[in-house]
């Protein structure tokens, strides 16, 4: 029996379209079909406001030939697709609006955490998104749709996206701060953990959330600044308070951050403390020591004229002057340590 590759759907149709979806303003989303996509594309829609959300699994290698032979987008779409690019931006082209977004599929319990992209084409009469792997965001932008949501227009849709988004940034951060509120009150009450490793993977996991969503906002702002002619002011203003509660969501994300590098500075200050207490320890048994070691070495050889050897008293005074060196280093040692 030979494996055929084309008969894989991953969880697509034939043409490798995840869901469509028809709005007209005011109502609900209707499900399509990709046939139902290409006859609604032969139509005139010159007397109405209905527009198109069409979402592709890239994996399924018949998504990307449908799109360039049904859809009329932007060469810069597709070069974006073949690039493969990861970094984060939403601009202008050719009147439409083309974002690449950096999503997250999260769970702290199975490290690292995954990120995966989503390519965004969002013009006057259509949204299209695709992906590789499954994301949370556009999983909860389908679900909303499919519970009878309403949208106005396809920068709605988008900006539905983004806030989506945004409160998944907002769960992590809520959860990361949970864990470091549990590792640092361990710490804190001195029982034992791995509180490096934990925290170094926390950081590390967040530290990569940052760097790879941050340049979202500032690509908002830029394109807030010039908008297409076609989005409407409320779109604007959706779009504004959107990236702000994203670059709100980052201060916070970079404030946990800073909070998991200070408590990691503080438990290696302690390990460091901890680690010159054993060296101080070992010094006073070394120092403890080293009288009744010269004593007896100097009394161990074989040589003629050892003191106090036919004294009957001879053990005694050895242990007084043992004990009397002792008491001498024992208190240049504590010194030290004081000082």
């Amino acid at each position: 029996m030979t494996f055929d590759p084309s008969t894989l759907q991953y969880g697509a149709d034939a043409s490798g379209l995840v869901c469509a979806f028809v709005f007209a303003p005011g109502h609900p989303g209707r499900g399509l079909t990709a046939d139902d996509v290409v006859a609604w594309m032969g139509k005139s829609h010159n007397d109405d406001e209905e527009f198109l959300w069409l979402h592709f699994h890239l994996a399924h290698r018949a998504s990307r030939p449908w799109m360039e032979t049904h859809l009329d987008l932007p060469e810069a779409f597709f070069e974006a697709l073949h690039e493969g690019s990861h970094s984060t931006r939403i601009e202008q082209q050719d009147g439409a609006l083309l974002a690449v977004m950096n999503d997250v599929m999260f769970n702290f319990e199975q490290r690292p955490s995954e990120i995966a992209t989503l390519w965004v084409y969002t013009h006057k009469r259509m949204m299209v998104t695709a992906r590789v792997k499954p994301l949370r965001s556009i999983d909860r932008l389908r679900a909303s749709v499919k519970h009878g949501e309403a949208f106005r227009a396809p920068a709605e849709l988008l900006v539905h996206l983004l806030s989506n988004q945004a409160d998944l940034m907002v769960q992590i951060v809520r959860d990361v701060s949970v864990e470091v509120d549990g590792i640092e009150d361990q710490f804190l009450s001195h029982r034992p953990r791995k509180f490096s490793q934990d925290l170094g993977g926390l950081r590390r996991v967040l530290v990569r959330l940052q760097r790879t969503l941050a340049p979202e906002p500032g690509s908002l702002f830029r394109l807030l600044a010039r908008p297409p002619a076609w989005l409407k002011p409320q779109d604007v203003q959706d779009l504004r308070e959107s990236t702000e509660e994203f670059s709100l969501v980052l201060g916070d994300l970079a404030g946990l951050v800073e909070r998991i590098r200070l408590l990691q500075e503080e438990i290696a200050a302690r390990l460091d403390e901890r680690s010159s207490r054993t060296l101080f320890t070992l010094t006073m048994v070394t120092v403890l020591a080293l009288p009744i070691n010269i004593i007896a070495g100097f009394f161990g050889m074989n040589v003629g004229g050892i003191p106090l050897a036919n004294n009957p008293h001879g053990f005694w005074a050895l242990v007084a002057l043992v004990a009397t060196f002792t008491a001498i280093a024992g208190g240049w040692a504590f010194r030290r340590r004081d000082d």
